[in-house]
């Protein structure tokens, strides 16, 4: 068979974009026709990918038939083609009289398997987006109309298998949309399952997602089951997806392709069924311009795209917000259960609408809950917010940037030093800056700055110690190591 593209094959279940916005959600979805005895036509419609074909019952399509293998062959997405793949089935697989190993299908064609013989035809459901009439979607709130087109998208795609990737800077809540998403599909009562590709070692990520057999590295003291193997039935979240390692990408590109993997040490295939949810605060398109990210992984996963706005472009669900995390979460609650702060004063929140929010809704929960253990009384008041918060948004008024690096020395009070001197200097005042700035962007957590750094944890933690910076500068109620809870739009990266 020919492996070209098919000019009238519809496209895979995807959004379409017109300058920039979402107008068009193309659900993708395949129906059989088989024909039975007497004439009769019995139609099969899935939209599952990939799909599995067999006599087993734990095929998505099962086929009563006695000249059928158990499990004959599979259909699976390329791109803007489906492909059919005889899985070394004992009559083989035909596409229009012609047995085939693998071949495209194109819409109208005939697939015999043994005495059956199913027509197969694409078929492409368009649903115009619209903004949800909702101002939730599960975790996530919002009035604005961007979010609640995303509410409209993730209405219509969680009850399918579609992938999704959540595109957004950190801290707009990638992995409550995740949560959520699964929490509204059919899989909600199976594992959802989060695996972050920029925290796992190299050397350790590819046992984590597929598992390993005991003896197959140093240290396999044990058989241990993958991510992929504990999220059956479920939903994996690759959190920080553009972080993985480029000599990994074609593994998890095959093990979406064929819902399989293999362990460390071993050669036996082990079949997995789950839906894949991936995260990201990079741009994809261009990381694979620049050779970072592979072509074919990124098509496989870009089904179904969102892109959260940050905070400061909503900033009019900002009362939204604060109130919600007022209402729910256990910081505000005193011994008797009651709300400790049930307000926010005029002037505190036209500050916090200045201010910029690097950090988004993480920051923003980190800052109420800070403003609340420092109230004295039921409201929120200017006195209580941070003074990074409170000073940043007097300089944005003057229109000019907050967050702008200033090294205290001026060039001409380090001109008259040696050069390695002056050097060392403004180097020493950048390094505090930027540190401090990333820490505050980042809801003061230490582990996603130094992730956005892109320097390694330990290094991050020692020019703190250098420059006698902890997590709570500017802050001091953060802890160290800030972690959202609860499961509201702040929890998620």
């Amino acid at each position: 068979m020919s492996s070209k593209k098919f000019p009238d094959e519809i496209p895979l279940t995807r959004m379409l974009y017109v300058g920039g916005r979402a107008t068009t959600l193309h659900l993708r979805k395949c129906k059989f026709l088989l024909e039975r005895e007497g004439g009769a036509t019995q139609e099969f419609v899935v939209e599952k990918s990939p799909l599995a074909i067999g006599a087993m019952d734990d095929n998505d399509l099962v086929v009563e038939d006695d000249t059928v293998s158990r499990y004959h062959c599979r259909i699976y997405q390329e791109q803007d083609s489906y492909v059919v793949q005889d899985l070394e089935s004992t009559n083989g697989t035909f596409v229009n009289g012609v047995r085939v190993k693998e071949a495209y299908l194109k819409p109208g064609c005939t697939l015999a398997l043994g005495d059956t013989e199913l027509k197969f035809y694409p078929f492409d459901e368009k649903v115009e987006v619209r903004p949800s009439a909702q101002s939730r979607f599960g975790g996530i709130i919002g009035f604005d109309v961007r979010l609640r087109e995303i509410f409209g998208i993730l209405e219509k795609i969680a009850p399918t298998g579609a992938t999704l990737v959540i595109e957004g800077e950190t801290g707009t809540g990638k992995e409550v949309v995740a949560k959520s998403v699964h929490a509204a599909s059919p899989r909600r009562n199976k594992p959802f399952m989060v695996f972050d590709c920029g925290a796992v070692p190299d050397n350790l990520i590819e046992s984590e997602l597929f598992g390993h057999e005991k003896g197959s590295f140093t240290g396999a003291i044990m058989t241990r089951q993958g991510i992929f193997e504990l999220a059956t039935g479920g939903t994996i979240f690759l959190d920080e997806l553009g972080e993985m390692n480029l000599e990994l990408q074609p593994k998890l590109l095959r093990v979406l392709e064929q819902r399989e993997v293999k362990r460390v040490g071993s050669a036996k295939p082990i079949k997995v069924d789950v839906r894949v949810i991936a995260a990201t605060n990079r741009d994809l398109e261009e990381e694979v311009r620049a050779g970072r990210f592979r072509e074919d992984l990124y098509y496989r996963l870009s089904v179904v795209r969102v892109k959260l706005p940050p905070l400061r472009e909503r900033i009019g669900d900002l009362p939204l917000l604060v109130d919600h995390f007022l209402k729910t979460h256990s910081f505000n609650r005193g011994a008797d259960g009651g709300m400790l702060v049930r307000e926010v004063a005029k002037a505190a929140y036209d500050v916090l609408s200045r201010y910029r929010w690097p950090g988004n809704v993480r920051e923003l929960l980190n800052v109420i809950e800070r403003a609340v253990s420092f109230a004295e009384g039921d409201t929120i008041d200017l006195r209580d917010l941070p003074d990074y918060i409170r000073s940043s948004a007097e300089v944005a008024a003057d229109g000019s940037s907050p967050l702008s690096f200033v090294p205290p020395a001026s060039a001409a009070a380090v001109v008259d030093l040696p050069f390695k001197e002056a050097k060392e200097r403004w180097v020493s005042a950048f390094e505090k800056d930027y540190v401090l700035y990333l820490l505050r962007r980042n809801g003061m957590n230490i582990s996603h700055a130094a992730k956005e750094a892109a320097i390694d944890r330990k290094y991050f933690r020692k020019l703190m110690r250098k420059y006698g910076i902890d997590a709570s500068d500017g802050d001091p109620a953060a802890d160290v190591e800030v972690d959202a809870d609860d499961g509201a739009e702040a929890d998620a990266d």
